[in-house]
Protein backbone atom coordinates (compact mmCIF):
# COMPACT_ATOMS: atom_id res chain seq x y z
CA UNK A 1 0.00 0.00 0.00
CA UNK A 2 2.90 2.35 0.74
CA UNK A 3 4.04 2.01 -2.89
CA UNK A 4 0.54 2.85 -4.12
CA UNK A 5 0.34 5.90 -1.85
CA UNK A 6 3.72 7.13 -3.08
CA UNK A 7 2.59 6.68 -6.67
CA UNK A 8 -0.58 8.70 -6.07
CA UNK A 9 1.34 11.38 -4.19
CA UNK A 10 3.87 11.68 -7.02
CA UNK A 11 1.22 11.94 -9.75
CA UNK A 12 -0.62 14.69 -7.88
CA UNK A 13 2.51 16.63 -6.91
CA UNK A 14 3.73 16.48 -10.50
CA UNK A 15 0.79 18.68 -11.54
CA UNK A 16 2.19 21.50 -9.41
CA UNK A 17 -0.01 24.60 -9.50
CA UNK A 18 -1.69 23.67 -12.77
CA UNK A 19 -5.10 23.61 -11.08
CA UNK A 20 -6.88 22.07 -14.07
CA UNK A 21 -4.47 19.15 -14.32
CA UNK A 22 -4.33 18.79 -10.54
CA UNK A 23 -8.12 18.58 -10.26
CA UNK A 24 -8.36 16.07 -13.09
CA UNK A 25 -5.81 13.81 -11.44
CA UNK A 26 -7.52 14.00 -8.07
CA UNK A 27 -10.86 13.09 -9.69
CA UNK A 28 -9.53 10.13 -11.69
CA UNK A 29 -7.46 8.73 -8.81
CA UNK A 30 -10.30 9.16 -6.31
CA UNK A 31 -12.66 7.17 -8.55
CA UNK A 32 -10.14 4.33 -8.63
CA UNK A 33 -9.73 4.36 -4.83
CA UNK A 34 -13.40 4.21 -3.82
CA UNK A 35 -13.22 0.55 -2.79
CA UNK A 36 -9.81 0.69 -1.10
CA UNK A 37 -8.34 2.08 2.10
CA UNK A 38 -5.68 4.11 0.30
CA UNK A 39 -7.12 7.52 1.10
CA UNK A 40 -7.44 6.90 4.82
CA UNK A 41 -4.00 5.26 4.99
CA UNK A 42 -2.37 8.24 3.26
CA UNK A 43 -4.10 10.77 5.50
CA UNK A 44 -3.20 8.74 8.62
CA UNK A 45 0.47 8.60 7.65
CA UNK A 46 0.62 12.27 6.56
CA UNK A 47 -2.00 14.15 8.64
CA UNK A 48 -0.48 17.54 7.75
CA UNK A 49 -0.38 16.94 4.01
CA UNK A 50 -2.98 19.07 2.19
CA UNK A 51 -2.94 16.60 -0.69
CA UNK A 52 -3.70 13.67 1.62
CA UNK A 53 -6.58 15.61 3.19
CA UNK A 54 -7.99 16.59 -0.20
CA UNK A 55 -7.64 13.09 -1.60
CA UNK A 56 -9.54 11.52 1.28
CA UNK A 57 -12.22 14.17 0.89
CA UNK A 58 -12.51 13.53 -2.84
CA UNK A 59 -12.75 9.77 -2.30
CA UNK A 60 -15.50 10.30 0.28
CA UNK A 61 -17.30 12.58 -2.18
CA UNK A 62 -17.05 9.94 -4.92
CA UNK A 63 -18.39 7.29 -2.53
CA UNK A 64 -21.28 9.53 -1.52
CA UNK A 65 -22.16 10.23 -5.15
CA UNK A 66 -22.26 6.48 -5.77
CA UNK A 67 -24.34 5.75 -2.66
CA UNK A 68 -26.49 8.86 -2.84
CA UNK A 69 -25.55 9.97 0.68
CA UNK A 70 -22.61 10.88 2.91
CA UNK A 71 -21.45 9.00 5.98
CA UNK A 72 -19.97 12.11 7.61
CA UNK A 73 -20.06 15.22 5.39
CA UNK A 74 -18.87 17.57 8.15
CA UNK A 75 -15.60 15.68 8.60
CA UNK A 76 -14.95 16.01 4.86
CA UNK A 77 -15.59 19.75 5.00
CA UNK A 78 -13.40 20.13 8.11
CA UNK A 79 -10.51 18.37 6.36
CA UNK A 80 -10.98 20.59 3.30
CA UNK A 81 -10.76 23.67 5.52
CA UNK A 82 -7.53 22.30 7.01
CA UNK A 83 -6.12 21.69 3.52
CA UNK A 84 -7.13 25.21 2.45
CA UNK A 85 -5.31 26.68 5.45
CA UNK A 86 -2.18 24.66 4.66
CA UNK A 87 -2.14 25.72 0.99
CA UNK A 88 -4.23 28.89 0.68
CA UNK A 89 -3.70 29.43 -3.05
CA UNK A 90 -5.18 26.05 -4.02
CA UNK A 91 -8.83 26.02 -5.20
CA UNK A 92 -9.07 22.21 -4.95
CA UNK A 93 -10.25 21.86 -1.32
CA UNK A 94 -12.95 24.43 -2.03
CA UNK A 95 -14.05 22.42 -5.08
CA UNK A 96 -14.50 19.33 -2.90
CA UNK A 97 -16.43 21.43 -0.37
CA UNK A 98 -18.67 22.66 -3.18
CA UNK A 99 -19.34 19.05 -4.15
CA UNK A 100 -20.30 18.22 -0.56
CA UNK A 101 -22.67 21.17 -0.35
CA UNK A 102 -24.27 20.19 -3.64
CA UNK A 103 -24.86 16.58 -2.59
CA UNK A 104 -26.20 17.59 0.84
CA UNK A 105 -28.42 20.33 -0.67
CA UNK A 106 -26.51 23.07 1.13
CA UNK A 107 -27.82 26.57 1.74
CA UNK A 108 -27.49 28.99 -1.19
CA UNK A 109 -25.45 31.44 0.89
CA UNK A 110 -22.96 28.75 1.88
CA UNK A 111 -22.68 27.57 -1.72
CA UNK A 112 -22.15 31.13 -2.97
CA UNK A 113 -19.39 31.68 -0.41
CA UNK A 114 -17.53 28.51 -1.40
CA UNK A 115 -18.05 29.27 -5.11
CA UNK A 116 -16.37 32.65 -4.56
CA UNK A 117 -13.41 30.92 -2.88
CA UNK A 118 -12.92 28.72 -5.96
CA UNK A 119 -13.24 31.33 -8.70
CA UNK A 120 -11.12 33.87 -6.83
CA UNK A 121 -8.29 31.33 -7.22
CA UNK A 122 -9.21 29.84 -10.61
CA UNK A 123 -11.90 31.79 -12.51
CA UNK A 124 -12.64 29.10 -15.10
CA UNK A 125 -12.41 25.95 -13.02
CA UNK A 126 -14.23 23.23 -14.95
CA UNK A 127 -15.36 21.01 -12.08
CA UNK A 128 -16.62 23.96 -10.02
CA UNK A 129 -18.68 25.27 -12.94
CA UNK A 130 -20.24 21.84 -13.51
CA UNK A 131 -21.03 21.46 -9.80
CA UNK A 132 -22.78 24.84 -9.82
CA UNK A 133 -24.63 23.96 -13.02
CA UNK A 134 -26.16 20.86 -11.41
CA UNK A 135 -26.76 22.55 -8.03
CA UNK A 136 -28.77 25.30 -9.76
CA UNK A 137 -30.81 22.84 -11.85
CA UNK A 138 -34.53 22.31 -11.21
CA UNK A 139 -33.77 18.72 -10.16
CA UNK A 140 -31.60 19.92 -7.28
CA UNK A 141 -31.68 23.32 -5.54
CA UNK A 142 -32.49 25.78 -8.31
CA UNK A 143 -34.73 26.33 -11.30
CA UNK A 144 -34.46 26.54 -15.06
CA UNK A 145 -34.32 30.34 -14.78
CA UNK A 146 -31.47 30.31 -12.23
CA UNK A 147 -29.60 27.78 -14.33
CA UNK A 148 -29.93 29.85 -17.52
CA UNK A 149 -28.90 33.02 -15.72
CA UNK A 150 -25.75 31.27 -14.48
CA UNK A 151 -24.88 29.83 -17.90
CA UNK A 152 -25.53 33.11 -19.71
CA UNK A 153 -23.47 35.15 -17.25
CA UNK A 154 -20.56 32.72 -17.40
CA UNK A 155 -20.73 32.39 -21.18
CA UNK A 156 -20.72 36.14 -21.74
CA UNK A 157 -17.37 36.50 -19.97
CA UNK A 158 -15.73 33.15 -20.75
CA UNK A 159 -12.63 33.16 -23.00
CA UNK A 160 -12.26 30.46 -25.64
CA UNK A 161 -10.63 27.14 -24.75
CA UNK A 162 -10.58 27.58 -20.96
CA UNK A 163 -11.31 24.39 -18.95
CA UNK A 164 -14.93 25.43 -18.30
CA UNK A 165 -15.65 25.97 -22.00
CA UNK A 166 -18.07 23.01 -22.15
CA UNK A 167 -20.49 24.56 -19.64
CA UNK A 168 -23.11 25.79 -22.14
CA UNK A 169 -23.13 22.57 -24.16
CA UNK A 170 -23.42 20.49 -20.99
CA UNK A 171 -26.38 22.62 -19.93
CA UNK A 172 -27.99 22.07 -23.34
CA UNK A 173 -27.56 18.28 -23.13
CA UNK A 174 -29.00 18.32 -19.61
CA UNK A 175 -32.00 20.31 -20.81
CA UNK A 176 -32.58 17.97 -23.77
CA UNK A 177 -32.58 15.00 -21.41
CA UNK A 178 -34.93 16.88 -19.07
CA UNK A 179 -37.42 17.20 -21.95
CA UNK A 180 -37.05 13.52 -22.91
CA UNK A 181 -37.74 12.14 -19.44
CA UNK A 182 -40.99 14.09 -19.19
CA UNK A 183 -42.39 11.79 -21.88
CA UNK A 184 -45.60 12.26 -23.81
CA UNK A 185 -45.77 15.20 -26.20
CA UNK A 186 -42.44 16.43 -24.86
CA UNK A 187 -40.78 13.68 -26.90
CA UNK A 188 -41.78 15.60 -30.02
CA UNK A 189 -40.21 18.76 -28.60
CA UNK A 190 -37.04 16.81 -27.82
CA UNK A 191 -36.64 15.86 -31.50
CA UNK A 192 -36.83 19.52 -32.47
CA UNK A 193 -34.65 20.84 -29.64
CA UNK A 194 -31.37 20.80 -31.55
CA UNK A 195 -32.93 22.70 -34.48
CA UNK A 196 -33.93 25.70 -32.36
CA UNK A 197 -31.85 28.76 -33.35
CA UNK A 198 -30.04 29.02 -30.00
CA UNK A 199 -29.08 25.34 -29.74
CA UNK A 200 -28.29 24.97 -33.46
CA UNK A 201 -25.97 27.98 -33.32
CA UNK A 202 -24.38 26.60 -30.15
CA UNK A 203 -23.61 23.32 -31.92
CA UNK A 204 -22.28 25.15 -34.97
CA UNK A 205 -19.97 27.32 -32.88
CA UNK A 206 -18.73 24.57 -30.59
CA UNK A 207 -18.06 22.18 -33.48
CA UNK A 208 -16.15 24.88 -35.35
CA UNK A 209 -14.06 25.92 -32.36
CA UNK A 210 -13.39 22.50 -30.83
CA UNK A 211 -12.39 20.75 -34.07
CA UNK A 212 -10.43 23.65 -35.61
CA UNK A 213 -6.73 24.53 -35.32
CA UNK A 214 -7.09 25.75 -31.71
CA UNK A 215 -8.48 22.52 -30.33
CA UNK A 216 -9.24 21.87 -26.68
CA UNK A 217 -6.16 21.25 -24.58
CA UNK A 218 -7.46 21.13 -21.00
CA UNK A 219 -7.24 17.90 -19.03
CA UNK A 220 -10.87 16.86 -19.51
CA UNK A 221 -10.98 17.79 -23.20
CA UNK A 222 -11.99 14.25 -24.18
CA UNK A 223 -14.96 14.42 -21.82
CA UNK A 224 -16.14 17.62 -23.50
CA UNK A 225 -15.65 16.04 -26.94
CA UNK A 226 -17.79 13.09 -25.80
CA UNK A 227 -20.49 15.61 -24.92
CA UNK A 228 -20.19 17.23 -28.34
CA UNK A 229 -20.38 13.91 -30.20
CA UNK A 230 -23.45 12.95 -28.18
CA UNK A 231 -25.17 16.26 -28.93
CA UNK A 232 -24.39 15.93 -32.64
CA UNK A 233 -25.84 12.42 -32.91
CA UNK A 234 -28.96 13.50 -31.02
CA UNK A 235 -29.24 16.35 -33.55
CA UNK A 236 -28.87 13.84 -36.42
CA UNK A 237 -25.67 15.55 -37.57
CA UNK A 238 -23.79 12.30 -38.07
CA UNK A 239 -21.11 13.50 -40.49
CA UNK A 240 -19.94 16.12 -38.01
CA UNK A 241 -20.21 13.59 -35.20
CA UNK A 242 -17.92 11.30 -37.20
CA UNK A 243 -15.17 13.90 -37.17
CA UNK A 244 -15.49 14.30 -33.41
CA UNK A 245 -15.40 10.52 -32.90
CA UNK A 246 -12.08 10.52 -34.77
CA UNK A 247 -10.69 13.06 -32.30
CA UNK A 248 -11.93 11.00 -29.36
CA UNK A 249 -10.14 7.86 -30.60
CA UNK A 250 -12.34 5.44 -28.66
CA UNK A 251 -12.11 7.09 -25.23
CA UNK A 252 -15.61 6.74 -23.74
CA UNK A 253 -16.87 8.81 -20.81
CA UNK A 254 -19.83 7.55 -18.80
CA UNK A 255 -21.67 10.86 -19.12
CA UNK A 256 -23.52 11.65 -21.31
CA UNK A 257 -23.64 8.24 -22.98
CA UNK A 258 -25.22 6.64 -19.91
CA UNK A 259 -28.33 8.68 -20.74
CA UNK A 260 -28.82 6.13 -23.55
CA UNK A 261 -28.20 3.05 -21.38
CA UNK A 262 -24.85 1.28 -21.26
CA UNK A 263 -22.26 3.98 -22.09
CA UNK A 264 -19.87 1.78 -24.07
CA UNK A 265 -22.65 0.16 -26.11
CA UNK A 266 -24.23 3.55 -26.88
CA UNK A 267 -20.87 5.06 -27.84
CA UNK A 268 -19.96 2.14 -30.12
CA UNK A 269 -23.40 2.16 -31.76
CA UNK A 270 -23.26 5.84 -32.66
CA UNK A 271 -19.59 5.78 -33.59
CA UNK A 272 -20.37 3.03 -36.07
CA UNK A 273 -23.35 4.91 -37.53
CA UNK A 274 -21.39 8.14 -37.77
CA UNK A 275 -18.58 6.29 -39.51
CA UNK A 276 -20.99 4.99 -42.17
CA UNK A 277 -22.36 8.51 -42.67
Amino acid sequence: MDIQIESIRHVIEEAGSDWDRRTHRFAVLAESAIHSGLARAWRSSRPSSPDALIFEGWVELARAQLAGRFRDPQSVVDNCYRAAALRPEDPTPWVVTLGVLRLTRGDHHDVARVWHEVVSRDPWHREAHLQMLRYLSPEECGSQMKLLDFVDAAGAAMPACVPAVGLELTAAVDHHHRIVVRGGINALLARQYWTYPRTAELLNRVFREWTGPDRLTHSAALADLNTLSYALVRASRLREAGKVFELISGTVTAWPWKLEGDPVEAFNHWQSRAGRA
